[in-house]
């Protein structure tokens, strides 16, 4: 063989090996990161692709879908939002509903607007909402 036709085979293998790798990494991918992280409201949210959901994760977004549901009936009776306790939600109602103001005032923290599950430690989270059903923060 002369040295036109080792290069031009080196080439093709080189070529082949490459393709081989790039055809590897698709079907056999390498972990990855992927997994829920909460974002600044507290609320998880997908980094990547994750291939599971914890239970957390599912809980806190039934939790979520239940007290928007909550505020929708509420705000179709005509219910006026101030600073006040829709309930409590979730698996074991383990979620408070709580209407707070943005930017937070003082009487979003005095207790008679606050869930009293939360207050007497029935529940573990709660879940804000301001005066329009956005989620403000959840905890």
């Amino acid at each position: 063989m002369n040295k036109k036709a080792q290069a031009m085979f080196l080439g093709i293998i080189a070529v082949l090996i490459i393709i081989t790798i790039f055809i590897l990494l698709f079907v056999f991918k390498f972990p990855s990161e992927d997994s829920w992280i909460k974002d600044s409201r507290g609320v998880y949210v997908k980094h990547g692709v994750p291939s599971q959901i914890p239970d957390d994760v599912l809980e806190q977004q039934k939790a979520i879908d239940y007290a928007i549901r909550i505020y929708n009936m509420e705000k179709s009776k005509g219910v006026e939002f101030n600073s006040q306790c829709l309930g409590s939600v979730g698996e074991n109602e383990r979620y408070a509903i709580d209407i707070v103001h943005v930017p937070r005032v003082a009487l979003d923290d005095l207790a008679e607007n606050q869930c009293e599950d939360f207050r007497l430690g029935k529940v573990k989270h709660f879940i804000e909402l301001n005066k329009d059903g956005n989620i403000v923060g959840v905890v």
